[in-house]
């Protein structure tokens, strides 16, 4: 079987496997990549050729992340070729060749920022858009592919549909965030579109909004208002607010739709106001016991 014949056959197999649209495109688009660099035919390539080709990659300047995916995706390829194909081969992509990654802390945006931002933002779609990823920790993809079928105004719930990972997810309607949709709503233009947020100038008028167009917006008002700001920290600021809200953990792991729990716990470090009061809480007791 030729290689362009496993290829199909492996995008094929990450449709089956229900990947979304671009997982199978970056997956795609990085195997291209590494089959045009090989210098031997696939089956050929041994773990030194993987790890020529990584030294490859740091030499073009890709982060230690992206060159993590693209490992992922050849590796993928290649169990593909052995369990599904039958081929004798040896898989040359070894786990420990993935590049340690840094853990910066979420970032999200300081209580006396927000209304600055918020400020600035006249066009009532996009204070919709961003008022659901700021108060309903919505990523940017979700936030893109929200269907009007998903808002539920009578019980302020919005369903997320095949979210990050493909799971669904309920999330609820603060007023104000519910307030901006419904003013948005009022003015959205007649379109046949089901997503909830449309282009409004140019050729594409009417269209549903791009995750690009959603992330230029953002980047329009943080130039406007002078602020470091991006589409995530939205979601991040309203992971930090619950925590330091005394809101259960497990509660915005569920709201935020992470699958591990250690994700969540990521915001605990950055979470200075809750740490405060339980330190001086319970250092308080400790204090009494010791009659000091």
């Amino acid at each position: 079987m030729g290689i362009t014949d496993s290829i199909i056959h492996y995008r094929r197999f990450l449709k089956r496997k229900n990947y979304s649209k671009y997982t199978v495109r970056n997956y795609m688009s990085t195997l291209r990549q590494f089959v045009l660099w090989l210098p031997v035919p696939v089956e050929q390539a041994t773990s030194g050729t993987i790890l020529t080709f990584i030294d490859h990659l740091l030499d073009k300047r890709l982060t230690p992340k992206t060159i993590n995916c693209y490992l992922d995706s050849i590796r993928g390829f290649y169990e593909h070729l052995i369990y599904e194909e039958n081929a004798k081969i040896t898989n040359p992509v070894k786990r420990g060749y993935a590049l340690r990654l840094s853990k910066p802390l979420p970032r999200y945006i300081r209580d006396e920022d927000i209304p600055v931002l918020f400020g600035v933002m006249k066009n009532k779609r996009d204070r919709a858009m961003f008022m659901l990823m700021l108060r309903c920790g919505l990523r940017v993809e979700e936030v893109a592919n929200l269907t009007l079928a998903a808002l539920d105004f009578n019980r302020l719930q919005v369903f997320i549909y095949e979210g990050k990972g493909a799971k669904d997810r309920v999330v609820y309607l603060s007023r104000d965030a519910y307030n901006a949709l419904v003013q948005y709503l009022k003015v959205r233009p007649c379109s046949k579109a089901r997503k909830v947020f449309l282009v409004e100038k140019g050729r594409y008028k009417s269209k549903a909004i791009s995750v690009r167009g959603i992330q230029k917006r953002m980047e329009y008002y943080a130039q406007e208002t002078g602020l470091n700001v991006s589409c995530h920290q939205l979601r991040h600021t309203m992971a930090t607010q619950l925590l330091n809200a005394d809101a259960d953990l497990v509660t915005i792991q569920d709201l935020l739709g992470h699958t591990r729990i250690k994700t969540t716990q990521r915001y605990c470090r950055v979470s200075n106001l809750k740490v405060q009061r339980d330190y001086h809480k319970a250092i308080q007791k400790v204090a009494q016991r010791h009659g000091l």
